[in-house]
């Protein structure tokens, strides 16, 4: 079965463009210059958030440099013991939300620390695949088609985040204590 489930996943991205190209030419569409359009239009985009992933990354890193995110963790801290959740893994919590590349960085140096295998080298893991980059989002993509008014978007994003943290502790919790 495992072989079988092997072959497939080669398989699939292949099957997948030549479904892709086939289709495009059914309805005689240029691929390459459509492909080339896409890139240009892809790149003018970068260059539009570059300003604001600067001023993500700058913030981050005062968040982090004054140590606000210290006195988030110690606040955080006894909720977290309380219900058995180790506190190495609130700078992962805390960090996820704001930036992916930061929250990434902070996940390999606990497995580093810990190892891959311990629990919480698996509850960061787990954390960083459960959950998403809220703010990072609200801030960078919202910019780039110009939302204004995002209204609902921040608490409804943030609440996913607390329900995705709490999925992620349990699930943990679960299969690997």
């Amino acid at each position: 079965m495992y072989d079988l489930i092997m072959k497939i996943s080669a398989w699939i991205v292949p099957l997948f463009l030549l479904i892709v190209f086939i289709y495009a030419s059914y309805k005689r569409i240029k691929v390459f210059d459509t492909f080339v359009e896409g890139g240009k239009e892809g790149f003018a985009l970068a260059i539009r958030l570059i300003p604001y992933m600067v001023g993500i990354f700058v913030a981050i890193g005062i968040f982090r440099a004054s140590g606000a995110l210290d006195l988030v963790i110690k606040f955080l801290m006894p909720i977290l013991l309380l219900i058995g959740v180790p506190a190495e893994i609130l700078p992962v919590l805390i960090v996820r939300p704001l930036s992916g590349p930061a929250s990434l960085g902070l996940t390999i140096e606990m497995i580093n620390q810990y190892g891959p295998d311990s629990f919480i080298g698996r509850l960061a893991a787990t954390i960083d695949g459960t959950t998403d980059t809220t703010l990072y989002i609200l801030a960078i993509y919202f910019a780039s088609v110009g939302v204004r008014k995002a209204r609902y978007s921040l608490p409804v994003g943030l609440m996913a985040d607390i329900v995705g943290f709490i999925t992620a502790i349990y699930i943990t919790t679960i299969v690997f204590k």
